[in-house]
């Protein structure tokens, strides 16, 4: 453990299960934090349990995953590195806003309110949910065809075969309907204080590749911290698509998250 005892909290996003996170939590258990990755609420402990019980997650929005992990940390005995993915990334913002957490780094991240891009790709992408508006009560899976579209599209096919294969389980659709109308509601749950002057650290993480979270809307994320002096920091990451968390790079990323946080004293 790192000599200041630093928890991490892993928080995953739509259609990737919780233990998608056990190489970066032996990589940073081992470099001396204390990682933990939870579930979603209701979300069973392993995929093929998850992918057996769809409607424990069907309808959550992102205060309720966004409140799950706050009672979560406030467990903890020191406040933790949050670090979320997609969805993730966007509850990672959330609860940074809030004053939760030490630091957060949010890999690309779900698009939040005031954030105005929206490519062509993202909305393909989130079509499996988004195209039925009945979905909105429901949890979705994808086909192993929109999972290479919106997560493997830099990787061969077999890679994003076996990812699919290994990680994927139903989600709610609930918080893309939620994004999606995020500018169109006054008190949005894609809503991030995105001024707050005295949170810990944060840092954006994107994929220039991606086609769920494109490039330009994390660029445009970003942007929206300008008002806040708050430390905020950009990386990209040349090539790599929305899997780059669970893909062969992936350590790649984690490295780089780790090399971010010691240069915050973290």
């Amino acid at each position: 453990m790192t000599p200041s005892g630093t928890p991490v909290v892993f928080i995953h996003g739509l259609w990737l299960h919780a233990t998608s996170w056990q190489p970066w939590i032996d990589l940073f258990r081992e470099s001396g934090y204390d990682p933990i990755a939870p579930g979603w609420p209701g979300e069973p402990a392993t995929v093929d349990e998850a992918r057996e019980q769809p409607d424990l997650v069907a309808n959550l929005g992102i205060d309720d995953v966004t409140d799950h992990y706050a009672e979560i940390i406030k467990e903890l005995p020191t406040p933790p590195v949050i670090i979320g993915h997609s969805f993730g990334g966007l509850i990672t913002e959330k609860l940074l806003g809030q004053g939760i957490g030490a630091a957060g780094v949010a890999i690309d991240p779900a698009q939040i309110k005031g954030v105005l891009p929206l490519p062509l790709a993202q909305l393909r992408s989130g079509l499996p949910a988004l195209g039925n508006p009945a979905n909105l009560h429901r949890s979705v899976t994808l086909t192993e065809k929109e999972f290479r579209y919106g997560f493997g599209n830099a990787l061969t096919e077999e890679e994003s075969s076996e990812l699919f294969r290994a990680w994927t389980i139903p989600s709610p659709a609930r918080p893309l309907f939620q994004a999606a109308a995020a500018n169109f509601v006054m008190h949005s749950q894609a809503a991030v204080d995105t001024g707050n002057q005295t949170r810990g650290p944060l840092l954006l993480i994107s994929g220039t590749a991606d086609h769920t979270v494109p490039d330009v809307v994390t660029n445009s994320t970003f942007k929206r911290y300008r008002d806040s002096t708050a430390v905020t920091h950009l990386q990209k990451f040349e090539g790599r698509g929305h899997s780059l968390t669970i893909d062969r790079g992936w350590k790649d990323v984690a490295d780089a998250v780790l090399e971010w946080l010691r240069g915050c004293g973290l």
